[in-house]
């Protein structure tokens, strides 16, 4: 006769989930982490870009202590597809034990949503709840970590161990905010675990909210808010290629906008050491403004700029011109604001890099890139003489 513990229940609550910025209680009773607060949501407009990236749980993880030998996450999961283009592969959960990878697994089920890119409409097909299995941990007390894909929205639904499980208390590690595009989302690398900002917090020692929020780092208001009234030890925002490739702003407007996204942040976080990172090197877009659209053919897709190259004398941004400017801003900053800091992203992925490791669809960098780019920042911003350094 087996004698073993049956699963333990656990509800799922805001103890149990770190790097959210909202949690939400569903009509289904499940638990929808939110990486923008439900102001910032309101104000967007109902703009579906924002609202399907903000639900994406990139760095969103269920963290607890157990001795739990087996895990299962019931999740409710909603992918977004496009006609015509091949299915990404399903989101990846990763398995962190007291820090260290220790797996990886995907859920099955959930909901299906089909865009045509060509007017813009959708499909909704709804699935079933999935189960995300770790099996065979160690018996020993632990933390357990699951990060959440940063490519699917994802309600939780229940939490289910052989052992009871217990909040993990703050252990006193400094919060790194993080603010920037798809890239910083983490569009392309393996995992949410893997994904650049998540690499260099893992080699900085921090703890990682991650408002990467794909196609949607546009120097909005209501997302300068959200980062203001976020409490954080660091504070980044990696700026351009989204305001670039919308073709949102001319230069005349860029650079007010850069200062007021600015000052709001500085209204919540006065001295907080803030890094302002300018774009990764996109050679597309390097002397060409936007708009930017994605090219589909034979099943692949690869992203190119309609702008004229002539139109950056009339001041259409180029990624060239968004350097220029956000050195120039945070220099005449920093003669009064001493905490604040540039890196040029090409310092992180730049020619060299995309001779070796070419961009996939000619925007996004893939998983070894964004592995390189997670050393470089991390060596660069958390080093003795970086921004980011501990303080003795």
């Amino acid at each position: 006769m087996d004698h073993s513990p049956g699963p333990t229940a656990t509800p799922l609550t805001g103890a149990l989930v770190r790097g959210a910025l909202d949690l939400e209680r569903t009509a289904r009773g499940g638990l929808l982490p939110h990486r923008l607060p439900a102001r910032a949501r309101a104000q967007s407009g109902g703009d579906p870009q924002v609202a399907q990236a903000e639900s994406q749980p990139s760095g969103v993880r269920v963290v607890f202590r157990t001795r739990a030998t087996v895990v299962e996450l019931d999740v409710l999961r909603t992918v977004v597809g496009y006609r015509g283009v091949p299915a990404r592969p399903d989101g990846a959960y990763d398995l962190h034990v007291d820090g260290e990878p220790a797996g990886r697994a995907t859920a099955g089920g959930g909901d299906l949503v089909t865009v045509d890119m060509s007017d813009g409409s959708q499909e909704t097909v709804r699935g079933p709840v999935g189960t995300v299995r770790f099996d065979g941990l160690a018996g020993r007390e632990k933390t357990v970590e699951i990060w959440l894909p940063y490519s699917e929205t994802t309600e939780l639904m229940a939490l289910r161990t052989d052992a009871p499980v217990a909040p993990v208390a703050p252990d006193g590690r400094r919060v790194w905010l993080h603010h920037g595009s798809s890239i910083s989302q983490g569009s392309a690398a393996e995992s949410a675990a893997t994904a650049w900002p998540a690499l260099a917090a893992a080699a900085g020692g921090v703890e990682l909210i991650n408002l990467g929020l794909g196609g949607s780092a546009l120097l909005d208001p209501f997302t300068a808010r959200a980062l203001r009234d976020t409490s954080a030890d660091l504070l980044s925002v990696k700026i351009g290629i989204n305001v670039v490739n919308h073709d949102l702003l001319r230069l005349r407007a860029f650079g007010p906008a850069v200062h007021g996204f600015l000052d709001t942040l500085r209204e919540g976080h006065p001295a907080t050491p803030l890094l302002v990172v300018s774009p990764i090197l996109c050679p597309a877009q390097e002397e060409t403004p936007g708009p930017a659209a994605p090219d589909i053919a034979d099943g692949r897709v690869e992203f190119a700029a309609l702008g004229d190259p002539a139109e950056a004398a009339l001041g259409k941004l180029t990624l060239r011109t968004v350097r220029e400017e956000l050195a120039r801003i945070v220099a005449e900053r920093a003669v009064d604001d001493p905490a604040l800091h540039y890196l040029d992203g090409r310092t992180l992925y730049g020619e060299t890099d995309f001779a070796e490791l070419p961009l996939p669809d000619r925007l996004h960098p893939g998983p070894a890139a964004h592995r390189r780019m997670g050393e470089r920042f991390g060596a660069y911003a958390f080093g003795p003489e970086g921004p980011f350094a501990a303080t003795p």
